[in-house]
């Protein structure tokens, strides 16, 4: 392959075919999503085990469930912006380490509040790897891949609950809930020494950030992607170098940062419904623990195939129409699946339909927080998207416990809990997309914030 030479290595990366070594960091993104999913989801496969182990009701239950679900918000909110200061790599490290430890020490709990803590921690780290490897996914690819490599990167989260669940749900069939744990400390683990080994520090953080010896690892980093090396960086602005992670509250950016943010806030009360309380509901019609856990791996099947789908159609259609159609059809399939009958195979086929829907909207929402913000705020901007939008997520499984507990019935809580993709539809139509940002941007440093050099051309329009 012939590089691209570029006196900007961001340019170099945004219009050269993308090397092995870029796919292969794109896809430790994919596995630490993966990872995320196994470790949200643990505590759904663990709940049944641990209310019939500690004989609590539906609406300590859904504390429980929300628990790391809070952590990942501060997480998301608060290490976002690590990202954007110290870079993406440590942050991920970082975020791991914390991850790990939650997940070994929620095996060890006694009762609910201790472990509610540890899944407190673990969301922490959680939120914190999910908008550093939004950025990752989206700096390491070219103009072209953007979108299609964070939605890839975004269906790691079904394809972990899917295989992490399939695991988990036949440990459980021997061993007690605290087994779900271990397996998701034993995966964390192992992604310490991936993300040393493959992603190394983005070339569009170093060159926006410019540390000491940036310019000798960009080029390290260059020449393992098979690209021309740079003799020099690009010089900043002093315009540029006052730029900073609060940018996401300025004059230009602050609207699309509260759309986001609400959009994924009320899609999100939707997302989580299905995935914290289908082994549940299903475990309250009678079937067993293990045959509930089995549904839910069903959702996440179906949530990978969306995601995928959608991915493939931002390659010809614009993002934001994508979502969008993608969260009325979530509406439509969780106020469905609501009506399930008790039948394994009816409750399989309306997980799996919901799933596929409700994630494509998610798949659709990481594509978003990329586009939306530049290089300098993108960690930032993604974190405080989702941070605020977990929100949703935290208050979701308690709203639903507690109506449970009130005696509403099944349909009823699943067709109120499913407007909030609706909702989340209607606010995403008013957000506006900037078409000069449609791939890696290559910012130029002497205009204001946000701007881009290039219209990078070739890809696909948005809506």
């Amino acid at each position: 392959m012939q590089p691209v030479t570029s006196t900007d290595p961001r340019e170099t990366i945004a219009k050269s075919p993308m090397t092995r070594m870029q796919v292969a960091a794109v896809a430790v993104t994919v596995g630490l999503n993966a990872l995320d999913g196994f470790d949200v989801l643990s505590i759904a496969f663990a709940g049944p085990g641990i209310r019939a182990a500690w004989n609590i009701d539906q609406a300590q239950l859904g504390y429980v469930l929300s628990a790391e679900l809070f952590g990942m918000a501060l997480g998301s909110l608060f290490l976002g912006g690590v990202a954007d200061k110290i870079g993406r790599r440590p942050t991920i490290l970082g975020c791991l380490a914390l991850m790990l430890v939650g997940m070994f020490m929620a095996a060890h709990t006694n009762g609910i509040y201790e472990l509610m803590t540890w899944r407190v921690v673990t969301g922490l780290g959680i939120g914190g790897v999910l908008a550093a490897i939004n950025a990752v996914a989206a700096e390491f690819s070219n103009q072209k891949r953007k979108h299609l490599c964070v939605s890839i990167m975004s269906i790691g989260y079904p394809i972990g609950a899917v295989v992490g669940g399939s695991i988990a749900t036949t440990l459980l069939k021997t061993y007690s809930w605290p087994s779900v744990f271990y397996l998701g400390a034993a995966f964390t683990a192992l992604f310490i020494p991936l993300t040393l080994i493959f992603i190394p520090e983005s070339p569009a953080w170093l060159t926006r950030k410019q540390p000491v010896g940036a310019l000798e690892k960009i080029n390290k980093s260059l020449r393992r992607m098979g690209h021309a090396a740079v003799t020099a960086l690009p010089v900043l602005s002093q315009e540029a170098r006052k730029r900073s992670i609060s940018d996401i509250f300025s004059p230009g950016l602050i609207l699309t940062s509260i759309l986001v943010a609400a959009g994924y806030f009320f899609h999100i009360t939707t997302f989580y419904f299905v995935l914290k309380w289908t082994p549940n509901i299903v475990a309250d019609m009678g079937f067993p623990a293990a045959a509930a856990g089995n549904v839910l791996v069903w959702a996440n099947v179906g949530g990978a195939l969306g995601g995928a789908v959608l991915g493939l159609l931002t390659l010809r259609f614009g993002v934001k129409g994508l979502t969008i159609a993608a969260m009325v059809l979530s509406t439509i399939a969780v106020a469905i699946f609501g009506h399930s009958p008790k039948d394994l195979g009816v409750l399989s086929l309306l997980c799996a339909v919901s799933g596929f829907f409700t994630n494509a909207a998610i798949v659709g929402m990481y594509a978003i927080f990329a586009h939306a913000f530049p290089t300098h705020v993108r960690a930032t901007g993604t974190g405080f998207g989702i941070g605020v939008g977990r929100g949703g997520s935290v208050l979701s499984p308690i709203i639903a416990g507690y109506l449970f507990k009130a005696g509403v019935s099944v349909p009823t809580v699943a067709m109120f809990l499913a407007m909030g993709s609706l909702i989340a539809a209607i606010i995403i139509s008013f957000l506006r997309l900037r078409p000069d940002d449609k791939g890696e941007e290559v910012e130029d440093e002497g205009k204001g914030e946000g701007e881009s050099v290039s219209s990078l051309k070739g890809a696909p329009s948005q809506v």
